[in-house]
């Protein structure tokens, strides 16, 4: 079928609708959209399959807008086909509280998949759905049962293609080969700089090349849409490589400035709105029209794809029937709810137990617990035997054809690629079927901070394996050893921190990450063996925080987490029979989980009266919070064996001791004494 006037009017309102809000907003970006409208069109209508009434349907396909900076493009697309985007949430595009905000947000906007704006997050983000697509299919589609066979479609640009994440995530799906994933390149030469010659003169059409990908060349982008149809009927016929079509494309089509870095990141002035208009035949006195053709095109084709999903759920009825496990663990999974009785597997540890690193703690958690949670998915970035990520009997995610895998594997093999795994873990979190973890050094998840934050931001339930979490990894030194890394993760809103002490507390942080649904988490484990604690347990882990050994007539309390915790332990006995001096103990694993528990459980825990030690062999900032002293490390560590370098630091029982009797010599005269927490509540009145 050709394409016809509607068609033209249609590619024409999404690019009207784009220059009227970013004018009433005075904001914007609407040279993108104004470009890519026709691709738009004729990927959306012709191509894609979903349903606007009920936008998580699972086997729709995915869409994911990386240059994120055009979404008047999606959201226009959105309102259009009748998704829960008003012409009046357009009108408030970029305004406070409006479901269109500057750039995309899937936990805002119904039709949004992923969180983009920062760039090449998006591409990630799509190699990641286009992976869970993939596992989805290999574990439950069936002879006469193809239960997940959508593809996902992501547009991206010259910012996103000179990003590094985006060539991690490419050089990823190219090894991955996977033939689901069609990227659509807007290859218009304009970056915010202004023509791209200034700084990005390869060929990318090689590049992609080499990552092993189906490429072509769309040369007219603005008006070719028989080729566009084309191009993207063949990249689906390529089932065994992922697909990048190059679209050479006029940046702000139809302005005055068009083609030049002035229709980039900036609103239309009110004379070249009135040309546009009058140029695509609107009236240039109206705004934010859609005719009704428009709409009638669009909606008929959002009615075959509620008429596709009911078809599917059909489909899951009869497979229901003939795979009844499967089926149940696929409607399961789609409630996003876990399986019953899964955390009695969780390891559980007496203080008679050996010392045991944990991240050797985290492996055993996963040992456990990954056949009664079958949708775990766990991987590392070229780490595994140091990460301890991967259960003994694991399969590999990997395409059958290189013999070292199949779709249905569920360890991931990310590569030296720490960016990319977060950001791609951020697109398997959002596919709904699976629930991502990936390891890496704690030093190098600053590597992935970008696609950590948008974990957050976008409430996806990701898990971060962050083992060698202090100097106690030794020897590598300060390149390696993180300091500041935990006060970063820290004061990310959304964002769990969880630095276990022992087994129990490992235990407890894996129970709040899987079942916390929209909030990530970061697990930041040991080399080093620690002892299995006294006064540890789950229950006492999920709350955060908890006394690990009490005293009455305490003269300080000691506030600690991870390998520290134990230290603060034998400090308490070098205090006694050195300075009779009596301390408690507080076990601090995670603040954000502690800091959700009510203010008695927290005063009970970190009191009035006596002052408050915090030790933690990192940055201090933070602990003011919860301390009135801090003893850590507000400077790079040192290279040498992990006990030398403790010692080093005087991270010793003495050393924590020396810093506790000044801290009471300090506090003697302070009375009454506020506890940390006490002084910060009376701060919110």
């Amino acid at each position: 079928m050709g394409y016809d006037k509607t068609d033209e009017l249609a590619i024409n309102t999404i690019r009207t609708l784009a220059v009227d809000a970013t004018f009433a907003a005075n904001s914007g970006h609407p040279g993108a959209p104004m470009g890519m409208a026709p691709v738009a069109h004729v990927l959306f209508n012709k191509f894609m399959t979903f349903n606007p009434k009920n936008p998580g349907w699972a086997n729709r396909d995915r869409f994911v807008l990386s240059n994120g900076h055009g979404c008047m493009l999606q959201y226009a697309i959105l309102h259009m086909f009748g998704y829960g985007v008003s012409i009046d949430d357009l009108k408030h595009f970029r305004q406070v509280d409006s479901i269109c905000p500057g750039h995309p947000e899937a936990h805002d906007t119904p039709g949004i998949e992923v969180t983009t704006g920062p760039l090449g997050q998006g591409f990630a983000n799509a190699v990641g759905l286009a992976c869970a697509q993939a596992h989805s299919a290999g574990v439950f589609n069936k002879p006469g049962f193809e239960m997940f066979t959508n593809h996902t479609y992501m547009f991206f640009g010259d910012g996103c293609a000179m990003e590094g994440i985006a060539s991690e995530a490419a050089s990823a799906a190219g090894h991955l080969q996977l033939g689901n994933l069609i990227a659509i390149y807007d290859d218009n030469h304009i970056s915010i700089d202004g023509d791209t010659k200034c700084a990005f003169t390869e060929d990318v059409t090689m590049r992609f090349e080499a990552y092993g990908w189906h490429v072509q060349w769309v040369k007219d982008g603005d008006h070719d849409l028989q080729g566009i149809e084309d191009a993207i009927k063949k990249a689906k016929e390529v089932t065994d490589k992922p697909s990048m079509i190059r679209l050479t494309t006029t940046i702000g089509f139809g302005s005055k400035l068009q083609g030049t870095g002035g229709v980039h990141g900036n609103p239309l002035k009110e004379d070249d709105c009135k040309q546009v208009k009058e140029k695509f035949g609107f009236d240039p006195t109206k705004t934010f029209v859609v005719p009704q053709e428009v709409y009638d095109m669009y909606h008929k084709h959002a009615s075959e794809g509620a008429a596709a999903e009911q078809e599917w759920d059909s489909l899951l009825e009869k497979y229901s029937s003939e795979h009844k496990d499967l089926g149940a663990d696929l409607k399961r999974r789609l409630t996003r709810k876990l399986p019953e009785g899964w955390q009695e597997k969780l390891p559980v540890y007496k203080p008679s137990d050996k010392a045991i690193a944990s991240r050797k703690l985290s492996e055993s958690v996963l040992e456990a617990i990954y056949e009664a949670v079958p949708e775990l998915l766990s991987g590392s970035a070229d780490l595994t035997g140091s990460n301890n990520t991967r259960w003994k009997n694991a399969v590999d995610f990997q395409p059958p054809s290189l013999g070292i895998g199949e779709w249905s594997g569920r360890y991931f093999r990310y590569g030296v690629r720490e960016h990319a795994m977060a950001a791609m873990m951020n697109g398997l979190a959002a596919y709904g079927t699976v629930i991502p973890a990936g390891g890496t050094f704690l030093n190098f998840v600053s590597y992935a901070a970008g696609a950590v934050r948008l974990s957050a931001l976008s409430h996806q339930r990701v898990i971060y394996v962050a083992t060698h979490d202090s100097i106690g990894l030794g020897e590598d030194g300060p390149t390696h050893q993180p300091i500041e890394t935990l006060a970063h993760f820290r004061a990310l809103p959304n964002f769990m921190v969880w630095r276990p002490a022992d087994g129990n507390e490992t235990s407890a942080a894996y129970y709040v990450a899987l079942t916390s649904q929209n909030t990530p988490s970061l697990l930041a484990l040991t080399r080093q063996n620690l002892p299995q604690l006294e006064g540890s347990t789950i229950a006492n882990g999920i709350k955060g925080g908890y006394v690990a050994l009490e005293n009455k007539d305490a003269h300080i309390t000691l506030v600690s987490t991870g390998s520290e915790v134990s230290l603060c332990l034998e400090a308490v006995k070098y205090l006694k029979d050195n300075h009779d001096v009596t301390a408690r103990v507080v076990s601090l694993p995670c603040m954000e989980v502690f800091d959700a528990q009510d203010k008695e459980y927290r005063l009970k825990c970190i009191p009035d009266g006596i002052p408050a030690l915090s030790v933690e062999v990192m940055s201090t900032l933070g602990w003011e919070k919860y301390s009135h002293e801090q003893f850590g490390l507000n400077r790079f560590g040192a290279s040498g064996p992990y006990k030398d370098v403790y010692k080093k630091f005087e991270f010793t029982p003495e050393g924590i001791s020396k810093r506790a009797v000044a801290t009471i010599d300090f506090y003697k005269e302070v009375k009454p004494l506020r506890s940390p927490l006490q002084r910060a509540f009376l701060q919110l009145i």
